[in-house]
């Protein structure tokens, strides 16, 4: 049977330092040769391979910084793999040898509290890293990565306050103009994302090319988690999406298509007849899977506008974390600090790789300037209106079993949007798949 981290830590079998408290310490001249990072895909791997000073690729999954071989640990996130992976190699890390420890691990938002409530990431200050240093990043990127005594386990070289991601050829033609500011009119809340829902589906276009991509929203602005002292609920303010969901299914302005699938992301290409209007998402979503770089997508033309949308949420984001028992700690502290630290590497990062940067320094400055402009956004410069919003994220809400729910929620709620479920039934499906993968919760 797979072992689960959560399930573990809770049953007591690691009271205490869960690695013992000699692995949080290292010595400078105690450096391996192996460095081993754990992750769910490329993205932190491309991230280094252009940003961090003297990485050399040997392959897919191997590269070399000086003497040090780079072996990148990849497994998908879905279904939880990634952490049932990353969970078994953290479990076995005190008998695993010197070429096998994990040395860097990745998290998102998600389930990072599962990760910073225990002793398998090693506090940041016990890296060598300061404060100091750390200044110019968002604090809610420093309290997602926080375990429950405000000790800081991770490092994130990026922040994902989220907008509205419109069609710039549907604002014209529907709503008389593509400028932001008269899209944020016509979506500045529910009211009016709903009256405009409508004006689109008179058009002939979909408003959203599925009901999960007003999810995040939803769930940010939630007033409850998903879990509370152990036991699962559907909040207010999530029962307000799957109504809200509903009404834009039965009206035929969304889908029930599923994120990452082909009948969702059609709609990032020009379509002969119809189209959805808009999407919901950071910047990291145009180069993950608006097709930015791909010939023909509406992204590739410029053709995409950002506005505010209804509610300001954030999603998602990446935090690198130093596994305890690492042998390879200085090196790990410089790959955190060049990634996350840098304001030269952090603006190549923006304007290379179109992602909003962790540095309000950074921010500040391509807000103000030319190298801030999106191509992706038809010359658009998204970095002010995001700053305002990161700036009000709060990830209070945050439990160690959020990818879960997520998942489950949106799967069971499928059913209820196509007819094959009512909606309390629905509901008690998703209870049951969370309770499966997570037996110490109940509802």
């Amino acid at each position: 049977m797979k072992k689960n981290l959560i399930s573990f830590v809770l049953a007591g079998a690691m009271a205490g330092s869960l690695l013992g408290g000699s692995m949080s310490a290292f010595a400078e001249d105690a450096e391996g040769t192996v460095l081993n990072i754990y992750c769910w895909n490329t993205e932190f791997q491309d991230r280094v391979t252009a940003h961090y000073p003297g990485y050399e690729a040997v392959d897919e999954t191997h590269g070399k910084i000086g003497d040090v071989s780079v072996a990148w640990n990849i497994t998908s996130n879905q279904d939880n793999a990634y952490q049932i992976n990353l969970d078994e190699a953290l479990l076995g890390q005190e008998e695993a040898s010197a070429d096998d420890k994990v040395d860097i691990f990745l998290c998102e938002a998600d389930y990072a509290k599962k990760y910073m409530n225990t002793d398998f990431a090693m506090p940041i200050a016990d890296l060598g890293i300061t404060d100091e240093e750390l200044a110019k990043q968002y604090q809610y990127t420093k309290d997602v990565a926080s375990d429950e005594n405000g000790v800081l386990k991770g490092l994130s070289w990026q922040a994902c306050p989220s907008g509205l991601i419109y069609n710039r050829a549907i604002a014209k033609e529907v709503l008389g103009s593509d400028d932001p500011a008269d899209v944020q009119e016509a979506v500045k809340d529910w009211d009016a994302f709903k009256a405009t829902a409508d004006k689109m589906k008179e058009a002939g276009y979909l408003m959203t090319a599925g009901v999960n991509e007003t999810f995040r929203i939803y769930s940010n602005n939630s007033a409850d988690s998903f879990v509370q002292d152990g036991k699962l609920s559907v909040s207010e303010d999530m029962n307000r999406w799957i109504d809200d969901s509903k009404e834009l299914i039965d009206k035929g302005e969304t889908t029930s298509a599923a994120q990452w699938g082909d009948d969702w992301s059609k709609y990032f290409y020009p379509q002969e007849e119809g189209g959805a209007f808009c999407y919901f998402g950071p910047l990291w979503y145009f180069g993950f899977c608006m097709a930015q770089d791909t010939e023909g997508s509406i992204a590739y033309e410029g053709g995409w506008g950002l506005t505010e949308g209804p509610q300001s949420f954030y999603w998602g984001g990446t935090w690198i974390c130093a596994a305890a028992g690492t042998d390879n700690p200085s090196l790990v502290a410089d790959i955190m600090r060049a990634l996350t630290t840098d304001n030269e590497i952090m603006k190549s990062i923006a304007t290379v790789d179109h992602d909003y940067v962790n540095n309000t320094e950074v921010v500040a400055e391509l807000a103000e300037s030319e190298d801030g402009n999106s191509s992706v956004l038809g010359g658009q410069n998204p970095y002010g209106m995001l700053s305002k919003i990161a700036d009000t994220i709060d990830p209070q809400n945050l439990t160690a079993y959020d990818q879960g729910c997520v998942e489950q929620l949106q799967g069971a709620m499928k059913d209820y949007y196509d007819g094959n479920a009512e909606k309390e039934a629905a509901i008690e499906n998703y209870y049951k798949a969370v309770e499966t993968l997570y037996p110490e919760l109940t509802h």
